[in-house]
Parts: structure tokens; C-alpha cells; sequence
């Protein structure tokens, strides 16, 4: 299996995935919303991750996402495309769809209803792995799957071949320094340190992380390049410049959720007029007000 920090390093953006209110994907609009991203020049487009609505469609529509984005990539950026289902057989199904579909690679969550145990994520992943050659990136995310990676596990994971990437959630600056250093301890070269929580990244990235996992750039691209490319170069002056604009949005992606805030931004900015699936609800005329606001923001 190939190492990850080539595939999954820099900024990786996450779009969402414009459906009707029947789950069935406007394969246009999504194709439109991933060629923008590649003309920005992100570094690879996160398809179907939360942002992305994955747990709300069905294998055909993952399967025509997946095909739309890469027909738009057209090779100018990596596709990374998330492929966490409840079941291992559904996940490994999914798996094996994207990589037929052009996945460069794969980002899984241990999605589930009753939470599990570690031996069970573990077996969990060494199956998806064991049914595809893309590498897999872990998608810790507790805070939906009420799951936590440990370092040791992570360890393990990589060791086995069934990882070659995490994306950790964002915490605070000494934490992620400290959890890089001791990550790199353990892993092997190559293995990428993602990390997400858009408000957490510029630090993330200047403590040394290979890639931001970016919900941002799924509608601002050029605006979360310059912020990645500036703490990816050790300019913290400029990185905090910069995320010092985007503060009014990450305030409103605390508040209410990136998926809810871009779905906003995307109606307002004329990428996409579609509302996030049911039960999930738009945000309100005042708080698309604030959203738009938070926008005007980054062009100050």
C-alpha cells in the first residue's frame, strides 16, 4: 500500500454534495463546485465526508458522486473519497466502488450505533484495507462516532498496512504540538498528520501537521490556500493575519456546524441553491445574514 503524505497532504478541501430532497445528486452542481476547487489549486478534494453528506445517500449516489468529481478533477488534484458505512460489508462495497470509480484514495470513519471497541475498529479497517490497494486515511472523529483513535491504535493501524493517514480533530496549540511530536515517534515516514476543526488548522500546520482537512475550501479555496500555504511556510504573522479574517465564519461554524455554514455560504455565493437533507434544516434568514457577513469579512 502507498504511503499517504503525497496523497493526502496540503490542503485538502470538502465540498458538499448537492442532492434534491430524495437523495438523488445533482451530479452537474457537483462537478461545477470540484472543478472550481481544482482551478483554485487545492492539493486534493475531500469527497463525501461529513460535509459531504455521505452517511445521508445511498451506494448508487456515493458511486455517481465519485465519478462526477473525478471526470472534473481530470487528474488536477487527488480524490479522497470517504467510504464510512455502519456495516464492514457495506464499507468494504464502498471501498471497492471508489477505487473502480478513480479514488486515489480513501478516508473511513468507524461509523456506528452501538460504539466500538477497539479490537472492532481495528478488524473493521483491516477488512476495508484488505479489500483495496488506495491507501486509507482514519477519520478520527469522536465527536459524531463517539469513537476516539488512540496513539496506540494509530500505531497499530499504520504498522498493519491499513493506515496511511489520520485526520485528527483540532485542539488546543500545545496539545497538537505535543501530539505531533509524539505521533511522528511512532509512525512511519510518510504516514500523513491531518488535522480538522477549521479554527484549529493554521496552528495545526505550523506545529508541523502535513494536511488540513479543510471544510472551508470546500466554497473559499483561494482564501484557505493562502492561509495554508502561509503556515505550511512558517509565516505566523501572515497565518494569523489571515485566520484572524476567517474568525466571524469559524465562530458560526462552532455555532452551528461547518455542514449548516457552508450550505449557507454555497446558496449565497451562487454555487449551489440546494438545502442540506432532511432532518437537517437551513439555516434561518438572519443567521444566513450573519453568514454573509462572515464572508464580506475575508475580502476586508
Amino acid at each position: 500500500m502507498a504511503a499517504g503524505e503525497g496523497v493526502f497532504g496540503g490542503l485538502v478541501a470538502f465540498p458538499i454534495t448537492p442532492a434534491d430532497p430524495e437523495g438523488r445528486v445533482d451530479a452537474d452542481r457537483l462537478s461545477a463546485l470540484v472543478d472550481r476547487l481544482a482551478a483554485a489549486g487545492v492539493d486534493a478534494v475531500g469527497l463525501l465526508g461529513s460535509t459531504g453528506t455521505y452517511a445521508y445517500l445511498s451506494r448508487a449516489e456515493r458511486g455517481r458522486a465519485v465519478t462526477a468529481a473525478r471526470e472534473a478533477l481530470a487528474g488536477r488534484a487527488s480524490l479522497v473519497v470517504c467510504v464510512g458505512a455502519l456495516r464492514t460489508d457495506a464499507a468494504t462495497a464502498l471501498a471497492r466502488d471508489a477505487e473502480a470509480a478513480g479514488a486515489d484514495a480513501l478516508l473511513l470513519a468507524p461509523v456506528s450505533y452501538t460504539p466500538l471497541l477497539d479490537a472492532e475498529v481495528f478488524r473493521h479497517f483491516e477488512t476495508v484495507a484488505g479489500a483495496t490497494g488506495a491507501p486509507i486515511c482514519i477519520y478520527n472523529n469522536p465527536s459524531t462516532t463517539r469513537f476516539t483513535f488512540s496513539p496506540a491504535l494509530i500505531e497499530r493501524l499504520a504498522a498493519s498496512g491499513a493506515a496511511a493517514a489520520v485526520k485528527n480533530p483540532g485542539g488546543a496549540p500545545e496539545a497538537m504540538a505535543a501530539e505531533i511530536a509524539d505521533l511522528r515517534g511512532r509512525l512511519p515516514a510518510g504516514f500523513s498528520l491531518g488535522y480538522s476543526g477549521d479554527w484549529f488548522c493554521a496552528e495545526a500546520l505550523l506545529a508541523g501537521a502535513d494536511a488540513w482537512h479543510c471544510v472551508a475550501a470546500g466554497v473559499l479555496p483561494a482564501q484557505a490556500l493562502r492561509l495554508a500555504r502561509a503556515a505550511q511556510a512558517g509565516d505566523r504573522a501572515e497565518a494569523e493575519r489571515i485566520d484572524a479574517l476567517f474568525q466571524p465564519l469559524w465562530a458560526l461554524f462552532r455555532e452551528f456546524g461547518s455542514l449548516r455554514a457552508c450550505y449557507a455560504a454555497a446558496a449565497l455565493m451562487g454555487l449551489s441553491d440546494l438545502p442540506p437533507p432532511l432532518p437537517l434544516l437551513p439555516l434561518s434568514q438572519p443567521d444566513h445574514d450573519r453568514v454573509a457577513a462572515a464572508l464580506d469579512a475575508l475580502e476586508a
